[in-house]
């Protein structure tokens, strides 16, 4: 008899348990897979578009969606590009489900300081939107990133890099010597420095604007910025070091609030 009112007495408490851990919030970790999924919904590709051009679409990096649903976040370098307008050129993106189906983008507002570029589509469905990190990031912070490298042989197929948050350093290193200093150096010097996150994850041409996305939560961390940025830490070196680079995304908060 005592031994199965211990295993009653047991079984309720369990019982109470479980029930208890249902009833209280929980957050839940979707994981890589499940993250990345979601990350290649929001996913547009940037580039110029012209009907009498072959091939009428020349993809310039990446782009995501965030906002309202027609709100794209690039790069400034990305965006700068001018078009023909003689040749009827313009700014389009694209998705990877719907290739054939360019939707024109007009400028909103650049940020070349911080390399970035706020884009708008002109009409169309909304997309699914990335939410954006209210915190910083910190090192070591487990993450992703997901654009598309090289189009040229993957064509408009996303690829995904995973790694850590492995430094957040300075944009910028001046040289020990005043007359070593290179111009970018001192542009980035004179509009202000500022830290940036140093990725462990192999970015490559074509993932310029790509979101740098916490994996558990899949919040935007970043914006890659690889060539740009590298630009002010690496003008001395004979050979870059293939280092990835991103933009904290507090910076394209302060630009879509502008925008508002």
């Amino acid at each position: 008899m005592r031994s199965s009112r211990s295993f009653l007495g047991r079984w309720c408490v369990t019982a109470v348990t479980l029930l208890a851990a249902a009833l209280l919030p929980c957050t839940v970790q979707a994981g890589l897979p499940d993250t990345a999924a979601n990350v290649k919904a929001s996913l547009v590709v940037v580039g110029t578009y012209q009907r009498t051009r072959s091939p009428a679409f020349v993809p310039l990096g990446t782009g995501f969606v965030v906002g309202d649903g027609r709100t794209v976040a690039t790069n400034a370098h990305v965006r700068l590009r001018q078009q023909n307008t003689e040749q009827l050129e313009i700014m389009v993106v694209v998705q990877p489900s719907q290739p054939n189906v360019p939707r024109e983008v007009q400028r909103l507002v650049i940020d070349e300081q911080h390399d970035l570029a706020v884009l708008r589509i002109r009409d169309g469905a909304p997309l699914p939107a990335l939410p954006l990190a209210s915190a910083p990031a910190r090192e070591g912070q487990s993450i992703m990133l997901m654009g598309f490298p090289l189009p040229g042989l993957l064509g408009l197929t996303p690829a995904i890099q995973a790694g850590v948050i492995s430094a957040i350093a300075p944009i910028s290193i001046p040289a020990p010597r005043a007359d070593r200093l290179e111009a970018a150096v001192i542009r980035q010097m004179v509009a202000g420095a500022y830290p940036i996150y140093v990725l462990d994850a192999v970015a490559r041409p074509g993932n310029s604007g790509s979101p740098v996305v916490d994996i558990d939560s899949g919040q935007v961390l970043g914006v890659v910025s690889g060539g740009m940025v590298r630009q002010a830490r690496e003008p001395g070196m004979a050979e870059p070091t293939g280092i990835t680079y991103a933009i904290p995304v507090e910076h394209l908060r302060r630009l879509l609030q502008e925008r508002d």
